[in-house]
């Protein structure tokens, strides 16, 4: 708790130091992968957690998810921490069994890793890598192979942000072969996706459209009520659109454009449809479609207004550069819209 504790006073270090490489990084996934177990994590202590108090953190996740999603991860960080510190701290720190304490880590693990989220989203890697490596560390005292296979999912798509595509593919691996028949067709489809991503970097098409299959197989046996709270965010058009980021890495631009049209088409919650914007218009571009694009961008601009997202307005800006290079009629109303977007500082 003492990470939850400086990052809700703000210590400037937090948000400045990146994220660590090489062993450092590895080895909360090895351990994560490899015994030994936890045996027991029962706890005796003053005050005996409930329950009710299970709940209470497993609803705080979920609220603070869609805070998350409507306001992004620098509105939502703050509140989070601040919760983390108040009402999940002294819960680790009172009495409870084996299983309650396995289930207050599961708890736990969940809140944690939105945390380390809304780190990422607010470009402080270092810190939401180590609340990425705590959550792992819970998730482990839980028992749920799934769940940490969720928690390597956000280490998997950071590692891709920063540009580390073989540490993307290896954790991905580990993912999918630690956590075994408890890993559900949403996690695994999401990492697959992943995969493809940056196997299309590294410029190996044959194992990038071979993710790319496995990963669309996965979607298709997506069952919505048998995935749990943490799966949520794989939404239908998720694959899609990540698959097509994939095939743009492999220059198949009709076939990216195919993927990116059907994830705009797909229902979204605000902040994935900003993202599947983005890069539609990014493709429309590409095909020599600057028109489209402007259009296409501009409802990404509105859907942006009222979110505090690092994340997000670096892909305002990129959609903006590229408009504002095309030089066609529409592109001038388009990155006003943006610029308006990008005026208030975060």
């Amino acid at each position: 708790t003492a990470l939850w504790r400086s990052d809700e006073q703000r210590r400037p270090d937090l948000a400045t130091v990146p994220a660590v490489t090489g062993t450092p990084a590895v080895m909360p996934v090895w351990e994560w992968e490899n015994p030994p177990e936890d045996t027991d994590v029962s706890r005796p202590g003053p005050g005996r957690v409930s329950a009710a108090d299970i709940a209470m953190l497993k609803a705080a996740r979920d609220h603070y998810e869609q805070m998350y999603r409507k306001t992004g991860g620098v509105a939502t960080r703050s509140r989070i921490v601040r919760f983390l510190n108040a009402e999940a701290a002294p819960l680790l720190r009172g009495g409870y069994s084996d299983a309650l304490g396995r289930s207050l880590h599961r708890a736990t693990a969940g809140l944690v890793a939105v945390a380390g989220i809304c780190a990422y989203d607010s470009d402080a890697h270092g810190l939401a890598q180590r609340y990425f490596h705590q959550a792992l560390r819970l998730a482990k005292s839980s028992g749920d192979r799934g769940l940490g296979g969720y928690v390597i999912a956000l280490l998997v798509t950071q590692s891709l942000f920063l540009g580390d595509y073989r540490r993307s593919i290896a954790f991905a691996e580990a993912a999918l072969r630690a956590a075994g028949a408890h890993i559900t067709p949403a996690l695994a489809a999401d990492l697959h996706a992943m995969q493809a991503k940056a196997y299309a970097r590294l410029g190996d098409a044959a194992s990038a459209r071979a993710c790319i299959g496995r990963a669309e197989a996965q979607a298709g046996r997506i069952h919505s009520g048998r995935e749990p709270d943490e799966t949520g965010y794989v939404q239908p058009g998720l694959v899609d659109v990540q698959v097509a980021e994939a095939l743009l890495g492999l220059g198949d631009l009709p076939a990216a454009r195919e993927h990116a049209a059907s994830a705009v088409r797909a229902p979204a919650h605000d902040r994935g449809r900003v993202h599947r914007l983005a890069m539609l218009s990014h493709i429309e571009l590409l095909q020599g479609e600057p028109d489209r694009a402007a259009g296409t961008a501009a409802e990404m601009a509105t859907r942006a207004r009222g979110m505090e997202s690092q994340r997000l307005r670096d892909r305002l800006r990129q959609v903006r550069g590229e408009l504002a290079a095309s030089g066609c009629a529409d592109a001038v109303g388009t990155t006003d819209l943006i610029d308006e977007a990008l005026r208030v500082p975060l």
